[in-house]
């Protein structure tokens, strides 16, 4: 090497070196983002300061057996309530569970770019001329690259950093969005269920009436029109019955795909009847403001204009 490329490589040493960051201070910046598992706390906090439930998210088989025992626990063979069923799909449903896998996979890409490039020297001549120049060029390519990687580091860090909360605002709204389906789904199933109990009792009377009619009609004491009304009507109500059975039984298939049900588990029961109204409103004051401070959509819509703003300067 000539006196001019290592004078050029003293001088260049310093900063690329100045890349690396100590094993210590790497090792401080990357340990929320080690385990996923501290990610998905923020997520299950929220969730239970919004529902009062519990999520849980399983990454082994264990995990999926435990939570499997949990859940039969919760429904073979009860009668469930709507804190039982949003419960369940908390802990049950597989669509939210993909959701909180993706938390781990953005935890992951903030840590990656969090590592710093390895600082690579290769030097070589190469054809015939003046080395100088030729390792000159050689050098002067890869300090552009490795300046390229140091410099857009920390906004690279700061992007992945806000996706990765964007993330996990993304999985608690999808939290509180299946405990409200299913909370529907629950009161759907039930009014359901409530709609055939009354038919069913419509129908005993209007059965009692239609024969009442035909006693009354074969001894001449009920005009024939009056015992076609009568067995009309019970044929009328025969027929919502079975509709109201349909109706009630797919409200349930969606309460149990909503819970993530199946198999042996969907042996479980729902009221026939709706809970009481309460007898109070509640009442408070800045409601709307407290509504808008707390919606996990806006949040989301806030992170995705700063991840605009970083990305595009």
């Amino acid at each position: 090497m000539t006196g001019g490329g290592k004078m050029f490589l003293a001088c260049l040493t310093p900063l690329v070196l100045s890349g690396c960051v100590s094993s210590a201070e790497l090792v401080d910046q990357t340990t929320p983002y080690k385990n996923p598992v501290a990610g998905f706390q923020t997520v299950s906090a929220r969730t239970a300061l919004a529902t009062g439930k519990r999520t849980a998210w399983a990454q082994s088989q264990e995990e999926n057996r435990t939570l499997a025992a949990d859940v039969h626990a919760l429904v073979d063979r009860k009668t469930i309530s709507a804190d039982t069923a949003v419960q369940v799909a908390l802990l049950n449903n597989k669509g939210l569970q993909a959701a909180y896998a993706d938390i781990g996979i953005n935890a992951a890409d903030v840590w990656q770019q969090m590592l710093p490039e390895n600082p690579k020297v290769s030097i070589g001549i190469f054809g015939i001329g003046a080395p100088e120049l030729i390792l000159f060029r050689a050098l002067e390519s890869m300090v552009a690259t490795n300046l390229q990687t140091m410099m857009t580091r920390e906004r690279r860090v700061d992007l992945a950093r806000t996706r990765f909360e964007q993330t996990q605002l993304k999985a608690v709204e999808d939290s509180l969005r299946l405990a409200v389906d299913t909370r529907r789904a629950w009161i759907r199933a039930v009014s359901a269920f409530e709609t055939v109990a009354y038919l069913k009792q419509g129908q005993i009377a209007a059965d009692a009436a239609s024969e009442l009619a035909k006693k009354l009609g074969e001894s001449g004491a009920l005009p024939k029109a009056g015992q076609a009304r009568e067995h009309a009507f019970y044929a009328e109500l025969t027929g919502q019955l079975a509709e109201a059975r349909l109706n009630a039984e797919l409200a349930k298939e969606e309460l149990t795909r909503l819970m993530g049900l199946w198999g042996a588990e969907v042996d479980y029961f729902v009221p026939d009847r709706l809970p009481q109204l309460p007898q109070d409103l509640k009442t408070g004051s800045a409601i709307e403001a407290e509504a808008l401070r707390n919606r996990v959509d806006l949040q989301i819509a806030r992170l995705e204009l700063q991840l605009a703003a970083k990305a595009f300067g």
